[in-house]
């Protein structure tokens, strides 16, 4: 019997349809266009289907990634929607937004050839397939009785009510802010992640069955106290949403921003509409970005659709940019501009207290510090002036602290995260679980859904023996 020859490498990832520059830094509409079929099926030929694969150990919501890719690439879409979905509720969100080359993707053994398989961009096709079909029938497992109160319509929340929901428990999600999904509403622009998208994953999970309810807020309209008097378990996963500044003089200056308020101003609110939404956004001329992560991305490239000249001001080299590259290459392709080695120290204000611009150091590189990155030193005498009209802060955000503040017998860390074991959820309040940025502050999308996955099990296990000890 002859052998079957070796399938030939093949190195070249099917590029992504995209909007042209020039094109889309003047709109809202998303970038990436999506795989046609045809694409989609190239790309997902490409995959080795290897007998022991590194992309799936490295998932934070475990999903059999070879399973979904062999259907694609064999023009099975429904099959492939089935495998993925039996793991991850949002895979239309995760497509877009997952960081795919930190972790799948940068674990396929075709990268260190450069060609690994564009696992996000499938996962994006097949979620957005099954999106365009007809609704079909859920089967839904016997009700257990039980019943579970989640604290967030975010990636973490949405992820634990869909896997408690299909084990048969009932679910109310109680979200601060009038619409479901947290930072993927008021954080991430419609370009980058349209909201139509958003509302098709949390409608799926309204058809499995799960309640929502929003503008309700956990520590001010009820306590988790309270909750736990009527359900069995409580999931916190309320989000970072408490931003931080830059320590320096004229903070207080109108035009000054955390990126919180101008990205909800922006998305959530859809003020790039106005006047045809009731949310105004001021249209400035020249915009600083202070930051370098995906979150001053976002800012900087939304400011450039707004008409300004937009300026990321980054204390680090573009080398160490957190930012995904993909990102970076975008915002470059716009016209987003770069001021790199830089680091601001004073807003400086007009007689009417607007800011007129930064004051700011160079900087040089020096040794790694404990991220690994080099640390950034101030050049003595380098001080100079940019002169900006408006200033966002992108440097990161903690949990808010109401929940922390009307729940005083649950273990806070010294950032004002809540403490929870990192492979169940469990906080040192019996009967609550915790997961997502309200734990580790702000991190990935993915990363929260992880978490939400880990403490689902947890719930189960709890809701299946709740005699068993905390």
């Amino acid at each position: 019997m002859a052998e079957t020859a070796p399938k030939k490498l093949d190195l070249q990832r099917r590029p992504m349809p995209k909007q042209e520059p020039e094109v889309r830094s003047q709109n809202f509409d998303e970038v990436a266009l999506g795989y046609t079929p045809e694409l989609a099926m190239e790309e997902a030929r490409r995959c080795l289907m290897c007998k022991r694969p590194q992309c799936v150990p490295h998932c934070p919501v475990e999903v059999d990634i070879p399973g979904f890719i062999h259907c694609i690439a064999e023009g099975d879409f429904s099959g492939g929607v089935r495998i993925l979905k039996g793991k991850n509720a949002l895979p239309s969100i995760c497509g877009r937004v997952c960081p795919q080359e930190e972790q799948c993707e940068g674990s396929c053994v075709l990268a260190k050839r450069g060609g690994t398989i564009a696992i996000g961009r499938l996962e994006r096709f097949l979620g957005d397939w099954a999106s365009a079909q007809e609704q079909q029938s859920i089967d839904l497992p016997t009700p257990t009785g039980k019943r579970v109160a989640v604290i967030g319509g975010g990636p973490a929340g949405l992820t634990v009510a869909a896997d408690l929901v299909q084990l048969g428990h009932e679910v109310v999600i109680y979200e601060a802010l009038h619409k479901m999904g947290g930072v993927l509403v008021y954080g991430i622009p419609e370009f980058r992640l349209p909201k139509k998208t958003v509302e098709t994953e949390v409608d799926y999970l309204r058809r499995l069955g799960v309640e929502m309810k929003p503008d309700y807020i956990v520590g001010k309209t009820r306590t988790i106290d309270s909750l736990l008097e009527e359900f069995d378990a409580v999931f916190v996963g309320a989000g970072a949403g408490l931003p931080w500044f830059s320590e320096m003089p004229g903070n207080n200056l109108n035009g000054v921003y955390s990126a919180n308020e101008y990205l909800t101003r922006i998305n959530l609110m859809k003020g790039f509409s106005f006047p045809k939404t009731i949310t105004p956004v001021r249209e400035h001329q020249r915009v600083a970005v202070i930051g370098g992560g995906n979150v001053a991305m976002d800012c900087a490239r939304s400011a450039l659709r707004l008409g300004a000249r937009s300026t990321i001001l980054y204390r680090r080299s573009r080398d160490e940019l957190p930012a995904r590259l993909e990102e970076v290459e975008n915002a470059e392709e716009e016209g987003v501009e770069f001021s790199f080695l830089t680091l601001p120290t004073r807003c400086v204000g007009d007689d009417n207290g607007w800011v007129k611009g930064l004051e700011c150091i160079r900087m040089e590189l020096g040794e790694p510090d404990a991220s690994g990155r080099r640390s950034p030193m101030p050049v003595e005498g380098s001080e100079y002036f940019l002169p900006f009209d408006a200033v966002i802060h992108a440097i990161g955000n903690s949990p808010n602290p109401l929940i922390p503040a009307t729940t005083p017998d649950i273990e806070i860390g010294r950032k004002g995260n809540i403490v929870a074991d990192e492979a169940t959820g469990k906080t040192s309040k019996p009967r609550v679980w915790a997961g997502g940025d309200v734990v580790t502050g702000a991190a990935t999308v993915i990363l929260a859904m992880g978490a939400g996955r880990k403490a689902a099990r947890s719930i189960h296990e709890y809701l299946s023996n709740p005699g068993s000890e905390w």
